[in-house]
């Protein structure tokens, strides 16, 4: 038997899954009165998204921001061009020499991403791993916003454990072993979780904790 898989596809379904965590988690439900409407954060699925979830990896967001209008403005956004690239003409676009490697295998890995509709998430997660400089956060991030998913969340992001560390007056911020467990308790809205701790983040700290 085929595993159903939730997708969120509207303000909605953001806002059933708000009100299911809320109504569990009692730190869910003391803050998220200050943060609806949760964002959707929907994107395009594809190449395109693919590269610019390896743009944003470890810098920061206006940063990722910026090197991915570059990349547009060079035409830079699709397989073929970037495999017709020089290297000085992606590092004019903002690329570091790893990254470079990482958007030509990309590339070169020719990925039927209409299949990935129908993968279970962690069918995509291990399929997007497999590839050079796609880890699991760029991979979970793709699935929940490029795909859908209702039920990722990627445990390893720092705005997310920092969030969490607040939220839940934990000693310090948990690692992401712990985050993952943690959020075992928020499925099947783990990705509702996730948006709901970003727009916490947001809410503490003043800025943005995902693009």
């Amino acid at each position: 038997m085929t595993e159903k898989i939730r997708k969120i596809g509207s303000d909605q379904c953001v806002s059933e899954g708000a009100q299911w965590l809320a109504d569990i988690v009692p730190e869910f439900a003391t803050v998220l009165p200050d943060l609806v409407p949760l964002p959707l954060r929907l994107r395009a699925d594809g190449f395109p998204a693919l590269v610019d979830a390896i743009i944003g990896q470890q810098i920061s967001i206006s940063a990722a921001s910026a090197i991915a209008q570059r990349m547009k403005d060079a035409n830079l956004t699709g397989p073929d061009q970037i495999l017709a690239a020089s290297d000085e003409e992606l590092r004019a676009a903002g690329q570091s020499v790893q990254k470079i490697k990482y958007l030509r295998a990309l590339a070169k890995a020719d990925l039927d991403y209409t299949s990935f509709h129908d993968m279970t998430s962690v069918e995509v997660i291990k399929t997007l791993t497999a590839l050079p400089g796609i880890g699991p956060w760029t991979a979970e991030i793709y699935t929940m916003f490029s795909l859908g998913h209702a039920d990722v969340f990627p445990a390893g992001d720092l705005a997310l454990q920092e969030a969490a560390k607040v939220l839940f007056d934990l000693p310090e911020r948990p690692k992401p072993t712990e985050m993952r467990d943690m959020a075992q308790a928020w499925s099947p809205w783990r990705s509702v979780a996730a948006r709901l701790l970003w727009a916490y983040y947001r809410d503490i700290k003043k800025r943005d904790g995902i693009r």
